[in-house]
């Protein structure tokens, strides 16, 4: 068994322990924009820590009402350009806390004026120390290069931050996530035999929208790192807007379905897939009751056997993202597994990647 699988195990305890430990910070974060209210928010990241902040920003903007900007850092380390950060909030997010050009990104929103925070799991890392506050990911040390319970303890920080902007969040919903992670982990042996169906495997499409979208990117990088596959990332909508053309029969095609606003765009989606004979797989959970009555889908989806849904809110899919991801995890470490490659050290590849 590879670590990678064992860290995606430890998710439930490490996002309960994350959670416990940062609410005070929330809260005093949350009295701070009371009386500091920010007009923005830029969130800087890379890599995994990037696709946490593609969550960050939907999230952010749907529950707070703040605009969100995702950092390009090269107009800080390559362009050298001045901006105006007065009156904005910028996050800078990173698993190790040592990614050079993150690091500048917040180095120099603090010289233009913003108020800095930190999301890292490194307590001691230079991004820890530049920020004025710090979310810490409780994961303990990752040791696969493949970041797992990083970026699930990220999306939870990213709840917290919300929280402390103003989100209208509860505590006790937020306590449920550990639970339903745990739920999705109940499917690992079917996941471990579906993988097998794909062993020759060599691209794919992964498919969110909304709150999920960013788990579509996360899905592509996961199989494009641990499984060499060439896995394309879209939202239902882009796929639609011209890139389906490359599809066709027998294509792998991973959709993540929660119920909710998103679910008539994706099951639009499912129907066009399903008319070209695409090989498509759905990940839902049990209040999607209309994902269990899709016809001519050549498997069934992957359901976490818990309903996830807040129903009678307008993101009723909110707390979807961690528990839709952890499927979509082990499925990418099964295929390894079946593939007969590493996924805890993928080839070219080292924990801590540095650019400017």
């Amino acid at each position: 068994m590879s670590t990678m699988r064992d860290e995606i195990c430890e998710q439930p305890a490490a996002i309960e322990r994350t959670l416990k430990a940062e609410w005070r910070r929330a809260e005093k974060l949350r009295k701070h924009f009371d009386q500091n209210p920010v007009r923005l928010i830029v969130l800087a990241a890379r890599g995994t820590s990037d696709n946490a902040a593609q969550f960050g920003r939907y999230l952010l903007e749907i529950s707070t009402g703040i605009p969100v900007s995702l950092a390009a850092p090269s107009i800080f380390t390559l362009y050298r350009a001045d901006l105006d950060l007065k009156g904005a909030a910028v996050v800078a997010i990173s698993q190790s806390g040592e990614s050079t050009d993150t690091n500048v990104v917040l180095e120099r929103a603090k010289a233009a004026g913003a108020f800095t925070i930190g999301i890292t799991n490194e307590s001691e890392s230079a991004l820890a120390h530049l920020a004025e506050e710090t979310f810490l990911v409780r994961a303990g040390k990752e040791r696969s290069v493949a970041a797992t319970k990083t970026y699930t303890g990220q999306l939870m920080c990213m709840y917290l931050l919300a929280y402390a902007l103003g989100a209208q969040l509860k505590l006790d919903d937020l306590r449920r996530v550990p639970g339903w992670s745990a739920s999705a982990l109940k499917l690992e042996r079917v996941i471990r035999e579906r993988a097998e169906r794909y062993c020759f495997m060599r691209q794919a499409v992964c498919v969110g929208r909304g709150l999920n979208y960013s788990n579509s990117f996360e899905f592509a990088l996961k199989l494009m790192e641990t499984c060499y596959v060439v896995a394309e990332r879209f939202s239902s909508a882009d796929l639609l807007h011209g890139p389906i053309a490359m599809l066709e029969a027998s294509f792998p095609a991973f959709l993540f379905c929660p119920p909710g606003v998103t679910w008539k765009p994706m099951s639009e989606l499912i129907g066009k897939l399903l008319s070209i004979k695409a090989e498509t797989l759905v990940i839902t959970d049990r209040s999607n009751k209309d994902a269990a009555k899709i016809k001519g889908l050549a498997q069934e989806p992957l359901t976490i056997p818990e309903s996830l849904a807040q129903r009678g809110t307008v993101a009723e899919e909110l707390y979807t993202p961690i528990p839709y991801v952890i499927p979509a995890q082990l499925f990418a470490a099964s295929l390894a597994e079946v593939k007969g490659l590493d996924p805890d050290r993928p080839r070219t590849l080292s924990k801590v990647t540095q650019t400017l």
